[in-house]
């Protein structure tokens, strides 16, 4: 394919940018915010229309469903300046009716769009080893492939437009419920007088091993949060969507007012645009300031 453009390089969008122009990819980008294609090493656009007019592939990296619609479907956006052949892969975390309404847009003008769940945060796409659960049409995710390998280490082809979207609405649910029931397991730990290093030994070979006991909490006992993920916004967020989807599907959603309250309670705690893990201190504060770790020392708990 000839041409990459990249719009939104943001927290994800800038390190997978990164990523492909390492690979050697020649890379577009665009994004509002001053200097954002710099520093992910992407030649500057002026708009998103440049991106769209100069590139057959198009790649999206955007906060959510409104904003993806409003790239895509806007007043000279993307669907504006769309041709045959042309393929746009949207990247974001976006509800699957919507990407079902926009994939038929642009097929009207003969262009394809497939949406890629990601798995692998931040430390993924900075190692190029994401996971991709794709939505779409499979021949223009052959067509892709060569450029996605360059941030993906596994890429799953899930079906038809809007099923990667909804696999990734899954996963995140399952990612946000072990993680916000693991912090609250690990501050009752610490209140109890446990080792929390033992403790976590102890969890990875039980039943309750789960990927934050076994990929998040090794690192944040030792004052290691692992900035630079999701969010308690984006990760409220995803769970919101995926009630909704869940809604949409006709399938009773049991389980979500525990992610849903312990990540609304790190958001109102001060913590909303920090990395989720730190769900652990909003926890943590509601019980008398408990960490997992030793604060430094002059470090104030609030």
């Amino acid at each position: 394919m000839n041409g990459t453009g990249f719009i939104g390089l943001g927290n994800m969008g800038g390190r997978i940018t990164r990523r492909l122009v390492e690979a050697g990819h020649s890379v577009l980008g665009y994004d509002p915010a001053a200097g954002a294609a710099e520093r992910a090493g992407a030649t500057p656009a002026a708009d998103v229309a440049e991106v769209a007019r100069e590139n057959d592939l198009v790649l999206l990296s955007l906060p959510d469903s409104r904003a993806v619609e409003a790239v895509v479907l806007g007043e000279d956006g993307v669907l504006a300046h769309a041709r045959p052949g042309q393929i746009v892969v949207d990247l974001s975390t976006a509800a699957p009716d919507s990407t079902r309404r926009i994939a038929a847009a642009l097929a009207g003008r003969d262009a394809r769009y497939l949406d890629a769940g990601i798995s692998g945060g931040a430390a993924g796409a900075e190692k190029g080893v994401l996971t991709l659960m794709v939505g779409g049409e499979e021949q223009a995710l052959d067509q892709a492939r060569p450029t996605l390998t360059a941030f993906a280490a596994k890429i799953f082809h899930m079906g038809p437009s809007g099923t990667g979207h909804s696999a990734k609405l899954l996963n995140n649910f399952l990612n946000a419920v072990s993680l916000a029931a693991t912090s609250e397991v690990m501050v009752a730990a610490r209140k109890a007088g446990l080792d929390l290093r033992t403790l976590l030994d102890v969890l990875n070979s039980s039943s309750g091993a789960n990927w934050a006991t076994a990929n998040r909490f090794p690192h944040i006992v030792e004052g290691d949060y692992l900035e630079g993920g999701l969010t308690s916004t984006l990760m409220t967020k995803d769970v919101i969507l995926y009630v909704d989807h869940l809604r949409a599907l006709g399938v009773p959603s049991l389980n979500s007012a525990g992610p849903l309250a312990s990540f609304g309670l790190a958001a109102n705690l001060g913590y909303a645009d920090q990395i989720s893990n730190r769900v652990v201190d909003a926890i943590g504060d509601i019980t008398g300031g408990v960490r997992l770790h030793d604060e430094p020392e002059g470090t104030v708990t609030t």
